[in-house]
C-alpha cells in the first residue's frame, strides 16, 4: 500500500513557495500561434471568490504586472450563465487569450469553443473542459490527491469505521476526480464503510449544513473527507457545536491559510496542499509562452502534498 508522505503545518508555506512544478512530458503538445501584435490582453475567469481562487488571481496578476500583461479578471459566483457571459464579454473585447476555471467541465465548452473560432487563446485552470479548444490544463492531479486523502484517513482510522464524504460541485472536474480517487483508494479497506455522501458545493456554509443533517442522522461517524477545505472547516464547526468534533477525524484538500491555521489549532487532522498561486502564475506565464510562438505541453502538473497536524 502507497504510504504519503507527511508534512507539518509549520512547513506548509515552505512547501507553496519551494515546490518544484514538473512540466509534463507528454508528447502531444500544442502549435504555436504568432505573437500578438502590440500590448497583451488576457482574460481571467474563476468561479466564485473563496480564498483558493482569490490567492490563485493573486498569483496570476503577480505574473501579469511582471510580464505587462493586462489581466481582466471576472468572478461568476458559481453560476453557469455568468461565466458564459464573461467568455463573450471576453470575445468581444478582443483578448489575446483567456484563462479560465470552469464553473461547468462540460457545459462551458460551447462558449470555449466560440472563443477559439474567434482566434482566442484557451487555458484551464485547476478545473478542466472536456474541449479540444483547451490548448494547455495547469492543474493539481486530483485523482491523486483523492488517493492521498483515503490513504491518510485510513491509517489515521486504524482501516475500519464509518466515513463520510462532502462532495464539490457536482459538475466540476475538481470534484469527480478527487471523489473517484478518494473512492477508489476507500475501497481497499474493507473495514471502512461510506456511511453518507452529500454535496456541499465546495462552500463553508453549506458545508456546515449538510455535516449538520447527516450528524443528525448518523450516531457513528469516525472520519469525514470534504473535497476542498471550505467545506471541512463548515463541518468542523457543525461537530463543534453538536458536541462530537473531538471523536472525529477531519481531513480536507486545498491548504488554504484558515485550513493551515486549524491545523496548527488541532482542529484539522491533515489537508491536501495545492498552490492555487502557482497555478494562476504558470496560466499566464504558459499564455504568453504560446502566444510568443512557442510549443507547450497540453498538461502541466503542480505538485501536491498532504499535510498533517
Amino acid at each position: 500500500m502507497h504510504q504519503p508522505n507527511y508534512l507539518r503545518p509549520l512547513f506548509v508555506l515552505l512547501l507553496l513557495i519551494g515546490s518544484i512544478v514538473s512540466i509534463g512530458c507528454r508528447q502531444d503538445t500544442a502549435e504555436p500561434t504568432p505573437a500578438p501584435a502590440g500590448a497583451v490582453v488576457m482574460g481571467l475567469l474563476v468561479p466564485n471568490n473563496i480564498s483558493f481562487f482569490t490567492t490563485l488571481t493573486a498569483g496570476a496578476e503577480d505574473a501579469a504586472a511582471r510580464l505587462n500583461v493586462t489581466l481582466q479578471v471576472r468572478q461568476a459566483n458559481d453560476n453557469l450563465e455568468t461565466q458564459q457571459t464573461q467568455v463573450q464579454e471576453m470575445i468581444e473585447q478582443n483578448v489575446d487569450a483567456i484563462i479560465i476555471v470552469p464553473v461547468d467541465t462540460e457545459a462551458i465548452v460551447p462558449s470555449l469553443e466560440a472563443a477559439q473560432a474567434a482566434g482566442i487563446a484557451i487555458f484551464t485552470v485547476d478545473r478542466s473542459a472536456n474541449s479540444t479548444a483547451v490548448i494547455a490544463h495547469i492543474a493539481s492531479d486530483n485523482v491523486a490527491g483523492g488517493r492521498m486523502a483515503a490513504d491518510y484517513l485510513a491509517e489515521t482510522i486504524g482501516d475500519t469505521g464509518n466515513v463520510v464524504e462532502l462532495t464539490g460541485i457536482a459538475g466540476t472536474s475538481a470534484a469527480q476526480d478527487r471523489g473517484t480517487g478518494f473512492n477508489e483508494a476507500i475501497s481497499a479497506y474493507p473495514e471502512i464503510k461510506i456511511v453518507a455522501r452529500q454535496t456541499g458545493n465546495f462552500n463553508t456554509e453549506e458545508g456546515k449544513q449538510a455535516f449538520a443533517s447527516i450528524l443528525a442522522e448518523q450516531p457513528d461517524i469516525t472520519a469525514v473527507f470534504a473535497h476542498n477545505d471550505d467545506m471541512i472547516l463548515g463541518a468542523i464547526a457543525a461537530a463543534q457545536e453538536a458536541g462530537r468534533a473531538e471523536d472525529i477525524v477531519f481531513v480536507g484538500f486545498d491548504a488554504i491559510e484558515a485550513a493551515v491555521t486549524a491545523l496548527e489549532s488541532g482542529e484539522l487532522d491533515a489537508t491536501i496542499a495545492q498552490q492555487p498561486a502557482e497555478m494562476g502564475r504558470l496560466g499566464v506565464e504558459t499564455a504568453i509562452q504560446y502566444l510568443h510562438g512557442e510549443s507547450i505541453p497540453s498538461f502541466i502538473p503542480v505538485e501536491l502534498a498532504l499535510i498533517t497536524k
